[in-house]
């Protein structure tokens, strides 16, 4: 049986679930939403390990006993495991049973995340964040297959939604608790307290999310063979410039609204920004199925005005706001378009097209905190908006272009 999230169907569905299935039929379909908020939860978990040392640097720097700066790379480190080893684990563990792969991975962040809390070694701590990085590469070639393959066709783009509302849940919420948590109990608590949070996970999992095969060896393709298949390359094209583009005014935004005498008000502009990308989640959610490319060339479009208002009128502290707001809506629901599209144009190499995603938004993100340093140091962080501005003018050609295999004007089985 193949892999490809748009083929399968859940165990227990019945012929509603079919693609093809009409409009009326659509309105009497239901989502499994126990299962879909148990795989938020897990976008949610490996998003949070991922940012939460940004929050701590000062008390874990000092117990650690190295420098902030040595610190900060625990950050980059996860993104390193992950880029490295997104495809090759996602090749080797093809014909694994996916609920059994995504319980092996979330188990990783449990023993992950545990050493964090314990170690008081910095080389011990960075292969625990590495660690990580590999588990969130397991996860994140998985996650949006499965909830593709939990829905049925015409409601898998708000099942991907709901999935992927964990990140801006956790840039918004999850990062700014930790962070009090830590400095009210100590920063080992907060990682504890995501061991704890993943092993009600792992118990949310066994008892919710149903199970799907793997592929057999005659259906298993090369990963890199994905490439060939029409309208792969353009998305991930997209995926790595317009991460990389978000990620490095994302990285040093405390640095950036320090240079503007707004550093006391990073927590609330990052709040707006949240707010706006659950704004984001829920539109894309509901249009996703036949807007797809619009929605896409939206995001886009959103994200550049925000980075031309920052550019030329960052003087003024109400258009920052206006900046942030949106920004977060053109941003909070690229996750899902970009791994929908992924999906949409892969196929039957839908998951190799989804490694591949993974591969490159942990390569963008960590050259995105790269290239965001080297343009701190040599021109100063004013320098941040013009640059999104101008690597997002690809973006834009490309999804534009990309108009028959990609971002097409109508999904498949739209």
């Amino acid at each position: 049986m193949s892999t490809s999230p748009d083929t399968t169907a859940a165990p227990g569905k019945d012929s509603r679930a079919a693609p093809g299935a009409g409009a009326g039929s659509e309105q009497r379909q239901k989502l499994p939403l126990f299962a879909l908020l148990a795989l938020a939860t897990a976008v949610f978990i490996t998003s949070l390990t991922e940012t939460l040392p940004a929050g701590l640097l000062p008390s874990m720097s000092d117990d650690l006993g190295v420098s902030e700066s040595a610190t900060g790379q625990t950050v980059t480190i996860y993104a390193i495991g992950t880029a490295l080893t997104a495809i090759p684990l996602t090749a080797a563990t093809s014909a694994w049973r996916r609920k059994v792969l995504l319980l092996t991975a979330m188990a990783g962040f449990a023993v992950a995340n545990t050493v964090t809390a314990v170690s008081s070694v910095y080389g011990l701590t960075m292969v625990a964040r590495f660690v990580a990085g590999v588990a969130a590469g397991l996860a994140w070639a998985l996650l949006a297959g499965y909830a593709r393959r939990l829905a049925p066709v015409p409601l898998q783009g708000k099942a991907i939604a709901i999935a992927m509302a964990g990140i801006p849940v956790a840039l918004s919420l999850g990062v700014p608790a930790g962070t009090f948590l830590g400095e009210t109990l100590g920063w080992r608590t907060t990682f504890l307290a995501m061991t704890g949070l993943t092993v009600v996970l792992l118990l949310w999992i066994v008892a919710a999310v149903p199970d799907y095969p793997g592929q057999e060896r005659g259906e298993r393709r090369k990963m890199l063979g994905a490439l060939k298949v029409p309208g792969v390359a353009p998305v991930l094209f997209v995926t790595l410039v317009f991460v990389l583009a978000h990620t490095i005014l994302y990285a040093y935004v405390a640095t950036y609204l320090e240079n503007l005498g707004m550093g006391g008000s990073t927590d609330l502009v990052l709040l707006v920004f949240g707010a706006a990308s659950l704004v984001s989640i829920w539109i894309v959610g509901a249009r996703i199925h036949r807007r797809l490319r619009a929605l896409t060339i939206a995001s886009a479009l959103l994200v550049a005005v925000s980075a031309a208002l920052l550019a030329v009128l960052s003087d003024n502290t109400a258009l920052v706001y206006v900046a942030a707001l949106l920004w977060g809506l053109g941003w909070g629901g690229v996750p899902t378009l970009l791994q929908t599209a992924a999906g949409d144009a892969g196929g039957d190499s839908a998951d190799a097209a989804q490694a591949m995603l993974v591969t490159l938004w942990n390569v963008a993100m960590a050259g995105g905190g790269i290239l965001g340093g080297i343009l701190l140091d040599a021109i100063g962080s004013d320098s941040f908006p013009w640059t999104m501005l101008l690597l997002l003018l690809p973006v834009l050609g490309v999804v534009t272009l990309a108009r028959s295999h990609g971002f097409p004007a109508k999904r498949p089985g739209a």
